[in-house]
């Protein structure tokens, strides 16, 4: 480290002229591109490559910015097809979730999804952080909140990339990089359309329609729309718990302008309108009255899931409306490409939940999430290759401008069920009762109690990169990078007094009748007991930090990091590749959205890797592994942390990490009708030094990430059927065991009682038959998901459980049965 700070001017300089050195190593071989005589070309066709024979299809991607062969790129990666995305009725990545081992996905609250990989990630929402693992859509940068997760629409590919992606992707990919690429616009007219129907009122449509507008000129329109009406209901009213509402579009227009140059447009729309993540309590019904039981006793717990659920939030809903715009053009010059890529984004997204699974008034608790975000990316890129060098260089900037409000719903009620649990003192219920014994026509209890921290940030980051593949020998590469960041962030919070009109109306009419003078007149109280007392009723108990209380409070802090990679790359034959990689990753610091002046410091991680690629064409087998080990220092995490308030808060905490282990991924296709795959990863993940935020010591104890993640699948085509092919595939998905540390529990990420096993293995498969005709014009397909009906806790919500005594949790969807046609003029 010392050494990479002190040589920061060379890094910087380095990485600025990397691109100058490619090309005097290029000369007059320069042979990135081929002019054409034809200064207008054609859109070229999007016809698909033949693959109807038993070898294994060459996979091409993107991964290092430029177009490669899948086996010939020194990364772990795994590739996710439109075919699979299609096979699985996958709705958009989190549906494929334990498909790809050792990337986990968290998409129950869409607007607030988290993501890792490798077991790194971060589980918070707020605005002053950032997220390790990049979102990128057709190298769009996507965010980690209300943009990242959409539904798949008109996708190509998914190029899920592990470990450190920082010197091509940027700071925020330090544990990796998801790359989704959609289709663009091709010469010929295409009509596509695909409408399902499932269980639980599911109805899906996806359609595209491709038009050639001249023989320059392209123009490609696509929509998907996918609604459910839910498979959780509430058991008092009926009222359906986690219904899905979701639609998007997007038009993309393509020109190959003279020169030979590609400039393509596109727009994209999104609206998200659902209820918001259901909570199922886990406090019988019979033990929540007169209030619920505290503490809790977990030998009481229900089954979530065969316990009944409830939700007395009134506006349990979850929405988005988000736009997106992006230019990207590219040129080619005899000596090089340049690539240009603008985007502008925005959304706003509301997320209100109830937090207690609970029916009463008086253990009535609720959080809101609501943000509005407009980012502006633009990147330029220079690159090109030889017979002794492939280089790129480039800069990026990126702009961000966000507001989030997050609440506390509660009402006067619970707040007396908490002072009574925290203090022995029922505040409101207490002096309600003195009050109307009084004959005073007032009511403390039964009124609406809000509390909002009101932040915003605006943030700037600007980096240089270059990275230059170096073909030392015919059979032999070196790979070197760096690139340099410079972040900028200011951030405010301000949180006003507490909305409580009802209860302020109450106040007023016991002040008018000097209502707390008597009692202290009265010897009832002191006069320090009515003071706290008013206090209890009229300050904030969640969001009380002084600096913020009257007015915003701001801070600035900037970064700067240096982050390379090296990695070296040997064919032992034709057909095996083995590489070894050094490379570090980089997360800028921040702010904490829920405390008042906090702040955090830069993520970083060092990561080495030892793979082998290896095709045997003979066998029309694919062998590929990565063994890797990673350090990674100050990784953010969101903890429930007892901060003094009255109801904990989920606040972000640092701690270092440290990993080891093995990605396996195999194919093999004995025939042309016959594939199987298999995919696996193992790591050993443990905290270093570290002290979890309620005192207890960790170090060296497994983070919780399970040891073994795998997938498999078997694809069968018949051919000849009522002219068409029929093809059955079968897809499975295992993640080991939690690996449960002594904090695990005051978390939420573990829990196991006589009725709860959150943590254990779980299992799913999935399956499909369908139907296609000769021509594709026509397809009939019947998948079912979660063949075998596994279900299971994914979460437990512990945020009412140290004050009202009511802990919630999340379960997994049941199986679920459908049709879908594909027709195509």
């Amino acid at each position: 480290m010392y050494l990479i700070k002190k040589n920061l001017p060379l890094s910087i300089s380095i990485a600025a002229i990397s691109g100058a050195l490619a090309l005097t190593a290029m000369s007059d071989r320069a042979l990135a591109i081929e002019p054409s005589s034809d200064n207008n070309p054609t859109i070229p066709s999007s016809q698909p490559t033949n693959t109807e024979d038993a070898s294994i299809a060459k996979v091409t991607i993107t991964a290092q910015n430029r177009t490669q062969q899948l086996q010939d790129v020194p990364i772990s990666i795994q590739v996710v097809t439109s075919d699979q995305i299609n096979k699985l009725a996958a709705n958009n990545i989190a549906d494929m979730n334990g498909f790809i081992p050792g990337l986990v996905i968290d998409a129950s609250q869409p607007t607030q999804p988290n993501f890792s990989i490798r077991g790194i990630g971060t589980t918070d929402f707020g605005i002053g952080t950032d997220a390790p693992v990049g979102i990128y859509i057709d190298g769009v940068y996507a965010g980690k909140t209300g943009g990242a997760l959409m539904n798949f629409n008109d996708v190509e590919r998914v190029e899920v990339l592990k470990g450190p992606q920082g010197t091509l992707f940027g700071k925020n990919s330090a544990a990796g990089a998801i790359s989704v690429i959609t289709k663009e616009p091709s010469n010929d007219l295409e009509n596509e359309a695909n409408a399902r129907i499932s269980q639980y009122s599911g109805r899906y449509l996806d359609a595209m329609l491709n038009v050639p507008l001249s023989d320059t000129v392209a123009l490609r329109f696509t929509m998907v729309d996918n609604k459910s009406n839910g498979w959780l209901k509430d058991s008092n009213t009926g009222q359906e718990l986690n219904n899905n509402g979701d639609w998007g579009t997007r038009t993309s227009l393509r020109w190959n302008a003279p020169a030979q140059t590609k400039v393509i447009f596109s727009w994209e729309h999104e609206s998200l309108n659902q209820n918001g993540r259901p909570e199922i309590g886990l406090i019988p019904v019979t033990l929540q009255l007169p209030a619920p039981q505290f503490p809790a006793n977990p030998n009481t717990y229900l089954n979530p899931l065969s316990a009944p659920a409830y939700n007395n939030l009134a506006d349990n809903i979850e929405k988005r409306k988000f736009d997106g715009l992006t230019i990207r053009i590219e040129h080619p010059f005899e000596w090089a490409a340049f690539n240009s890529t603008t985007a502008y984004r925005h959304f706003d997204s509301s997320n209100l939940i109830d937090n207690t699974g609970t029916t009463q008034l008086n253990s009535y608790l609720g959080t809101a999430n609501i943000e509005s975000n407009k980012t502006w990316q633009q990147e330029f890129k220079l690159s090109g290759k030889n017979d002794t060098v492939d280089w790129l260089t480039g800069v990026s900037l990126f702009s961000e401008s966000a507001t989030q409000t997050s609440r506390v719903i509660t009402n006067t009620d619970s707040l007396d069920t908490i002072f009574n649990n925290l203090s022995g003192f029922p505040v409101f219920s207490a002096l309600n009762g003195i009050a109307q014994q009084s004959g005073i026509p007032v009511n403390l209890l039964g009124n609406s109690w809000i509390e909002s921290m009101n932040v915003s940030t605006s943030a700037k980051s600007y980096a240089i990169y270059g990275d230059v593949i170096w073909h030392v020998a015919p059979k032999f590469n070196l790979t070197t990078g760096i690139r340099y960041t410079y972040d900028s962030k200011n951030f405010d919070w301000y949180s006003p007094s507490r909305s409580a009109p009802g209860l302020d109306n109450a106040l007023g009419t016991l002040n008018q009748v000097s209502f707390f003078p008597s009692l202290v007149q009265a010897g009832a109280l002191t006069q320090a007991q009515v003071t706290q007392a008013l206090a209890a009723m009229t300050q904030n108990f969640e969001y009380n930090n002084p600096l913020s209380s009257n007015s915003a409070y701001g801070l600035n802090k900037s970064w700067t990091d240096v982050s390379p990679r090296t990695v070296l790359d040997y064919k032992l034959t034709e057909d095996q590749l083995v590489f070894a990689s050094i490379a570090k990753g980089y997360q800028s610091g921040g702010f904490n959205g829920q405390l008042t002046a906090g702040t955090y410091q830069p993520e970083t991680v060092w990561n080495y890797e030892l793979g082998l690629k290896s095709y045997f064409p003979d066998q029309h087998i694919v062998l590929n592994y990565s063994l890797f080990f990673y350090k990674f220092k100050n990784l953010q995490s969101i903890s429930l942390v007892p901060n003094g308030s009255s109801i904990p808060q989920y606040l972000v905490t640092s701690s270092d990490q440290s990993a080891k282990g093995l990605d396996i991924d195999a194919k093999w296709q004995p025939t042309r009708d016959i594939r199987l795959f298999a995919v696996a990863e193992y790591i050993d993940q443990k905290f270093n030094n570290y002290t979890a935020a309620d005192g207890i010591n960790l170090n060296d104890k497994p983070v919780g990430t399970p040891l073994w993640s795998a997938a498999g699948g078997l694809d069968v085509t018949q051919r000849n059927v009522l002219n068409g092919k029929v093809n059955y595939s079968i897809q499975y998905a295992y993640v080991g065991p939690l690996r449960c540390n002594a904090d695990s529990v005051n978390q939420g990420t573990c829990l196991m009682t006589s009725t709860i096993d959150f943590g254990k293995a779980t299992n799913r498969t999935d399956g499909r038959i369908s139907w296609d005709a000769a021509n594709h014009q026509w397809g009939l397909a019947v998948f079912v998901t979660n063949l075998f009906n596994n279900r299971y806790v994914t979460g437990v919500d512990n945020t009412g459980l140290t004050t009202l005594g009511t802990p919630g949790a999340q379960i997994s969807s049941p199986r679920i049965a459908g049709v879908q046609l594909h027709m195509s003029l």
